[in-house]
């Protein structure tokens, strides 16, 4: 669980937002009241009837009156755009809610299917970031809602281009992974010819696009796996803070910045790199890490803090300072022992200590409910990205493989590597330049 990507948290100094207002007009031009009797005035009068009935009835009791209309707040309003030169979630800041889907395209379905499938789901996800019904059979889940920061990210597995007969197409990044000491794989909840992250800042959004895009598979293909996840909601803390973990660990401090000038390098395909599809797209690894909950809390915490390598309250390093202080690597206690241990989560996944290796860390946590023992089944949907998965991720987990302190605490259970190309421009869909280059 690299604390790298050096992929998370909703937007603080170390993460990525780029989120922008649904609409350019004020407030109280999107919600001018209409003429005639106000809904303030209407559902006062009908809590002025409902009491004055429950007071007549006696033994009936008070009728509680309908909440008051309140405008759009900001949080349902912001809107991440769909067509851009990347991807919608990966730059993101992370949403409070998420999916992730895996399909596999079904029996006798091919290049031409999966072509249409592609122009369906854009589509689809086009209009649900916008705010706006899906256009054909919509459910109304979400239609009282705005876009709520919705973003839908679509990958290609490894055996996509098996499937489809684009071999050459194939990308060396999508390699298969290594095998790492600590994976307990479940194959039937790994990989998958198509993935689809869906976000939002809504939970009924969120569920909304998941149905559409589940629906508008059709027959094209089926659901391999699916995994739901959450984060904090936007605005529960006083300030912007990075996220914390379900082991109550600030989790993503050394995220890489958009404003760094190695960003792009690190995170995306360079417009003039191979394949050509994959211009300005990332690599995807997406990792069902279990956390051992009970275990893990048994230990104090300044046991805790000497797994991470941080403070457990406000995330700066054991070596002095805030979150943002660069840790000191060197320094040692009157006793000659580091203050962060040799074998810390945070020491061993920093850049300096990979070759430079930087992911962006973009995940969820999640809770599958308890065991037949009452262990809790929970932990984090690892998401992170990379230009290039064999100079980003893979070293750094071997690293983490060899002597994580963290790694005791933690369990592999599935995991997936998914190219995905550039963003659509508009009248494009995502992967139109593979499948019908």
């Amino acid at each position: 669980m690299p604390e790298q990507s050096t992929p998370s948290g909703k937007p603080a100094p170390e993460e990525p937002a780029t989120k922008q207002s649904a609409t350019e007009q004020p407030a109280t031009e999107q919600h001018r009241p209409r003429a005639g009797i106000s809904r303030r005035t209407l559902l006062g009068t009908a809590g002025a009837t409902g009491l004055a009935l429950g007071a007549a009835g006696g033994a009936v009791g008070y009728t509680t009156a309908p909440a008051q209309a309140t405008p759009l707040t900001s949080v349902g309003a912001d809107q991440a755009m769909f067509h851009g030169k990347h991807q919608p979630g990966i730059t993101e800041g992370l949403q409070a809610r998420g999916h992730l889907i895996a399909f596999d395209l079904a029996a006798g379905a091919g290049r031409t299917e999966a072509a249409a499938l592609l122009r369906r789901w854009s589509a689809t996800a086009g209009r649900l970031m916008a705010g706006e019904p899906t256009g054909h059979d919509d459910t109304d889940v979400a239609r009282d809602a705005g876009p709520s920061s919705l973003t839908v990210t679509f990958g290609f597995g490894r055996s996509f281009f098996t499937r489809t007969g684009l071999e050459k197409q194939r990308p060396t990044a999508l390699d298969p992974l290594p095998d790492f000491s600590s994976d307990q794989l479940d194959k039937a909840r790994s990989d998958g010819d198509l993935w689809v992250q869906i976000g939002a800042d809504d939970a009924l959004v969120a569920f909304h696009a998941l149905r559409a895009v589940q629906k508008d598979a059709g027959t094209a293909a089926r659901v391999r796996w699916q995994m739901n996840g959450f984060n904090r909601t936007p605005g529960a803390t006083s300030r912007p803070m990075t996220a914390r973990n379900l082991m109550g660990q600030i989790d993503g401090t050394g995220n890489p910045k958009t404003t760094d000038a190695d960003f792009d390098q690190q995170i995306f395909v360079p417009g003039s790199g191979e394949p050509a599809w994959m211009a300005n797209g990332s690599y995807a690894v997406v990792r069902r890490i279990r956390m051992l909950l009970d275990e893990w809390e048994k230990l104090s915490v300044s046991a805790q803090e000497g797994v991470i390598g941080r403070r457990k309250s406000n995330g700066a390093p054991l070596s002095g300072g805030t979150e943002t202080t660069a840790m000191n690597l060197e320094k040692a206690d009157a006793q000659g022992n580091y203050v962060v241990p040799i074998n810390a989560h945070a020491r061993i996944t920093r850049p300096d200590q990979n070759g430079g290796a930087a992911m962006l860390r973009r995940p969820f946590s999640y809770h599958d409910g308890f065991d037949p023992d009452g262990t809790p089944d929970a932990g984090l949907l690892f998401v992170c990205w990379q230009a290039d998965p064999l100079r980003g991720f893979v070293p750094v987990q071997r690293k983490l493989d060899r002597g994580d302190a963290l790694s005791k605490f933690i369990r592999h259970e599935a995991s997936g590597l998914f190219a995905v190309p550039g963003g659509a421009a508009e009248g494009e869909y995502v992967g139109q330049r593979l499948l019908e280059g």
